[in-house]
C-alpha cells in the first residue's frame, strides 16, 4: 500500500493518494505509518489541519519513531505553529542524533523567528553529521546574509545554488545575496527562476519591478507591473507606489500623481511615497498644490516626521517662508528633536546665532550630550571663549561611559586643535592612541628593496582586465576618495576593511616573509588574488581593489604576472598626513605606540612610493588631494580628468577635515618626527617648509 501511494504523490495525485491512505488506515488502524501516510497525503491535497491531526494520530500509535517527529515538525512550521514545531523537532533530534533534516528544519525555524546566533549554533552542531552537504551551506550562506556578511553569503550561497539548482529556498536567498552587492541582473536572473519554480510567490514580482526600475528597463518593469496589476491582490498601496515609480521614470508625472496620491492618504507618513510626489509636484511645476496636500494630512496627523520634512523642502531653505513651516512643526512637536534642530539651523542661516545656541541648549536638556546640540553650542563657546569651549568638552569627556570615550578624546583634541592649545591637542590624540593601542593591528611589516627587479610580464593581445589596485598610508585621506570613486563603479572592493575580508595575499601580514624564503611564489601570489574574485562577487580580474597595506616588495610578483595592473597611490602632505593619523585614525586600524615609531613607519612606507614613481616600477597614478580632500565636486573633477570618464560629484567625502598645510602649525610641538618625514615630503613634490 505504501508504494501505491508514493507513485500517486510523484504523480501529484493528491485526491488517489488520500483515498488509497483512509483504506490502509481503515484496514489497519492501529498502524503508525498507515496515518503518517495519510497525513503525507492530506498535505500534498493542501488540507493542513486534517493532515496534522492524522499525524498526531500516528504519534500516539508510536510516540518514539524519529521520522513521525520530524514530519509533525514539516506540518507545523506550514501552519506557522512555530513554537511546537520546535518541540517536536528537539524529540526528533532526541530520538535519533543523526537525523540531518531535523537539524536543518530547527535552524530554518531559526532564523524564521530571526534568530541567527541560534541558526549558527544548530548548523555548526549539523556540519558534524555532514560538512558537505549543500544544505548546510545553504543555511550557512543565509545566516552570513542575515548577519551582513555579503561576499560570504553570496560564495556559500552559489555553490549551494549549484548543487541545488531547483530549491527555492536557495535561489531565494542568492537573489538577495547578489541584491547586497549591487548584482541586479544576477539578482533578477534568481527571482525568475523562483518564480518558475513556484508561480505562487506572486511578492516577487513586485520585487522584479523594483530591480528593473534601478537598472534602467522601464519596459520591463511596465511589464512585469502588468502582470501584477492584473492579480486579484495585486493593486496594493505598494505595487500602487512602484506604478508611480514607473511614470516618473517613463517622464508621465501626471500619470504619477494619480498612481500616488491615493497612496498617500493611507499611508501620510511614507517617507518613499513623499519623496515621489514631491519629484512629480516639482516636474509639474505644482507646488501650490503640494503645499495644500500636505497641509491638509498635516491638519490631521501633525505629529508624523517626514510629512514635516516633505512640506518643509517645498520651500527655499532660509528663506521666510521655511522659517514658517519650522516654527508650525515646533508647535505642533515642541519636545521633538529633529525639528528643534531644524528651527537652530534656520537660526543659524539667518545669522541668528544667539537664538540658535538658545535653541541647542533646550536639545541638549531634552537629550544631554545629543552631539547636534553639543556641538553647536561648543562652536558658539570657541567664539567668545576657547577656554570654556575646552572645559565643555573636557566635562562631557569625564561624565560619559568608558565605551564613549574614545571619540571624546578625538573631538577634544580638535577642540584644542582649534583653540590654538596645539601642544594639548597632540597630548590628547596621543592619549587616545595609547589607549586604543590593544585592541588595534600592529604596523604592517616593511622589506628592503631588492638589488634587482624582475622582468615586467608582457600583456596578452586578448587580456580584457584592467585591475587596479588602490592604497593610502594612514593619515592620507584615500577613504575619501574611495568615497569619490564609488559613484561611479561597481566594481570598487573595499571588503578588506569588514569583516569578512579576502583570504588572499594582500591581506596576509607573513606575505613578504614568504616571498623572500620561496614559501609563496610570485605566481601563487596572484592565482591566490584571482581565485577569490568569484566569491567577492566579480566575474573577472576588472576591479578596483583597496589594499589594507602596501609594499613595493609586492612587485616581485606583480610586475611578471599581473603587468595588466595599476596602482592607485593617494597622497597629502606627509607631514599633514601624520597629523590627520594622530587627530582622526585611519581606516585601516593599525595601532600607533609612540609619535617617533609611526613617523619611521609613514616616512618608509613613502620613501617606496618615491622610488616606485621615480624609477616608473609599476605602471600607477599619484593622487595628491591637498587641498581637494572636502570638496565633493572638485574631487569627481580631478577623478574625471585623472580615468577619462565622467565621475558626479559624491554626496559628502565625509566631515570636514583639517586643511592643508596644517601641519605648520605644529612645527615646534612635533619637530622631531616633522624632521624625519621632510625629506620624503620634498621627494613627492612638497616644500621644506
Amino acid at each position: 500500500m505504501q508504494d501505491k501511494i508514493l507513485q500517486a504523490l510523484r504523480r501529484n495525485a493528491a485526491d488517489d493518494a488520500v483515498q488509497l491512505a483512509r483504506q490502509w488506515t481503515a484496514d489497519e488502524p492501529e498502524q503508525p505509518q498507515a496515518h503518517r501516510w495519510l497525513a503525507l497525503s492530506l498535505q500534498q491535497q493542501g488540507q493542513y489541519d486534517a493532515a496534522l491531526e492524522s499525524l498526531q494520530q500516528a504519534l500516539a500509535l508510536a510516540p518514539d519513531n524519529a521520522e513521525l517527529h520530524l514530519q509533525h515538525a514539516g506540518l507545523l512550521l506550514a501552519l506557522r505553529q512555530f513554537e511546537a514545531a520546535g518541540s517536536a523537532l528537539d524529540r526528533t533530534a532526541s530520538l535519533n542524533p543523526n537525523e540531518l533534516a531535523a537539524y536543518l528544519m530547527q535552524a530554518h525555524m531559526a532564523l524564521l523567528r530571526n534568530d541567527v546566533d541560534e541558526a549558527e549554533r544548530i548548523t555548526r552542531t549539523a556540519t558534524r553529521l555532514d560538512e558537505d552537504s549543500p544544505e548546510l551551506a545553504a543555511l550557512n550562506g543565509m545566516i552570513a546574509l542575515r548577519r551582513g556578511e555579503g561576499d560570504r553569503a553570496l560564495a556559500l550561497l552559489s555553490a549551494a545554488a549549484r548543487a541545488l539548482p531547483d530549491d527555492p529556498r536557495v535561489l531565494y536567498a542568492l537573489g538577495f545575496a547578489y541584491m547586497g552587492k549591487d548584482m541586479l541582473a544576477f539578482a533578477e536572473q534568481a527571482f525568475r527562476r523562483v518564480l518558475e519554480l513556484n508561480p505562487a510567490v506572486t511578492s516577487l514580482r513586485a520585487l522584479l519591478v523594483q530591480l528593473a526600475l534601478r537598472q534602467g528597463n522601464s519596459e520591463s518593469a511596465a511589464a512585469t507591473l502588468r502582470q501584477v496589476l492584473a492579480e486579484p491582490e495585486g493593486d496594493s498601496p505598494g505595487v500602487r507606489r512602484l506604478a508611480g515609480e514607473l511614470e516618473l521614470q517613463s517622464g508621465q508625472p501626471l500619470q504619477a500623481l494619480e498612481h500616488l496620491l491615493p497612496v498617500l492618504e493611507q499611508s501620510p507618513g511614507d517617507r518613499h511615497t513623499l519623496q515621489l510626489l514631491l519629484m512629480a509636484w516639482q516636474r509639474l511645476g505644482r507646488e501650490q498644490q503640494a503645499r495644500e496636500t500636505l497641509d491638509a494630512l498635516l491638519e490631521t496627523h501633525p505629529q508624523l516626521h517626514d510629512l514635516w520634512l516633505a512640506r518643509l523642502s517645498i520651500e527655499v531653505v532660509g528663506e521666510a517662508e521655511a522659517v514658517a513651516v519650522g516654527e508650525r512643526w515646533l508647535q505642533a512637536m515642541p519636545e521633538h528633536l529633529p525639528a528643534l534642530e531644524t528651527r537652530m539651523r534656520l537660526h543659524d542661516m539667518a545669522g541668528e546665532g544667539e537664538a540658535a545656541e538658545a535653541v541647542a541648549r533646550r536639545i541638549v536638556a531634552i537629550e544631554p550630550g545629543r552631539a547636534s546640540g553639543e556641538t553647536r553650542i561648543v562652536g558658539a563657546l570657541l567664539a567668545r571663549d576657547p577656554q570654556a569651549a575646552i572645559a565643555h568638552v573636557q566635562a562631557i569627556h569625564d561624565s560619559a561611559p568608558d565605551t564613549a570615550k574614545s571619540s571624546l578624546r578625538a573631538w577634544l583634541g580638535a577642540v584644542q586643535d582649534q583653540a590654538g592649545q596645539h601642544a594639548d591637542a597632540l597630548r590628547t590624540w596621543l592619549g587616545a592612541h595609547a589607549a586604543d593601542a590593544g585592541q588595534r593591528l600592529p604596523l604592517p611589516p616593511q622589506a628592503k628593496a631588492p638589488l634587482s627587479w624582475p622582468d615586467m610580464g608582457t600583456i596578452a593581445e586578448d587580456t580584457l582586465t584592467r585591475p587596479m589596485l588602490v592604497w593610502g598610508a594612514p593619515g592620507s585621506g584615500v577613504e575619501r576618495v574611495i568615497a569619490a570613486i564609488a559613484t561611479a563603479s561597481n566594481v570598487l572592493r573595499g571588503d578588506r576593511f569588514g569583516e569578512t575580508p579576502p583570504n588572499d595575499a594582500f591581506q596576509n601580514y607573513h606575505t613578504l616573509q614568504n616571498l623572500s624564503t620561496g614559501t609563496l611564489s610570485p605566481e601563487q601570489l596572484v592565482a591566490q588574488w584571482r581565485e577569490q574574485l568569484p566569491s567577492r562577487g566579480l566575474a573577472d580580474a576588472n576591479v578596483i581593489d583597496w589594499l589594507l597595506w602596501w609594499d613595493n616588495a609586492l612587485l616581485w610578483a606583480l610586475r611578471p604576472q599581473l603587468p595588466e595592473g595599476r596602482l592607485l597611490v593617494v597622497l597629502r602632505d606627509p607631514r599633514d598626513m601624520l597629523l590627520h593619523w594622530l587627530a582622526h585614525g585611519a581606516p585601516a586600524p593599525f595601532a600607533v605606540n609612540g609619535i617617533d615609531e609611526a613617523a619611521e613607519w609613514l616616512a618608509r612606507s613613502l620613501a617606496q612610493v618615491a622610488t616606485l614613481h621615480e624609477q616608473d616600477l609599476y605602471p600607477h597614478a599619484l593622487i595628491n588631494i591637498d587641498g581637494i580632500g572636502n570638496d565633493p565636486a572638485v574631487m569627481a573633477e580631478h577623478l574625471s580628468r585623472l580615468f577619462g570618464m565622467r565621475f558626479p560629484p559624491a554626496a559628502t567625502l565625509g566631515p570636514a577635515r583639517l586643511p592643508a598645510g596644517h601641519w605648520r602649525q605644529y612645527r615646534e610641538v612635533m619637530a622631531a618626527p616633522f624632521a624625519l618625514l621632510t625629506p620624503v615630503a620634498v621627494r613627492l613634490g612638497y616644500p621644506e617648509e
